[in-house]
């Protein structure tokens, strides 16, 4: 059996709490989304964003192909010319098993959060993203 998100959360399981990414190429090159992955992201943070702190909040860049590893190889480079005397923290590696969360915490933010402040996840949106809603 997967561990439950309150496992994850406690930071003993060695999870990452993550995202899986559905996309079109035709529409939305890997590139493009290892891209604005870095915009939105410190790389050298440790196990963590935000408000967001613990191992299970590290971030990672995740392949499934040759190619897919290729091209993220490539933007950490770039990222690491960006901050040459700091190291980036963000992992990559191959993309392991993926388990959702529970029912509850899908769509955690458009639900509100922990404060019931909802935020949209409409595509093309472009407020913010608040840690704990």
């Amino acid at each position: 059996p997967f561990p439950t998100y309150d496992q994850v959360c406690a930071g003993n399981t060695g999870h990452t709490e993550a995202v899986i990414v559905y996309y079109d190429e035709s529409e939305c090159t890997y590139s493009t989304l290892v891209e604005l992955f870095f915009d939105r992201v410190d790389p050298t943070t440790t196990d963590g964003q935000g408000k967001d702190y613990g191992r299970q909040y590290r971030t990672g860049v995740y392949y499934h192909t040759p190619e897919q590893e290729s091209i993220a190889r490539e933007y950490f480079a770039k990222e690491l010319q960006k901050v040459p005397n700091r190291r980036i923290a963000t992992e990559l590696g191959k993309a392991m098993p993926f388990w959702p969360a529970e029912a509850y915490h899908q769509q955690y933010l458009e639900k509100g959060g922990r404060f019931g402040n909802p935020q949209s996840a409409a595509k093309g949106a472009t407020e913010e993203i608040r840690c704990y809603g």
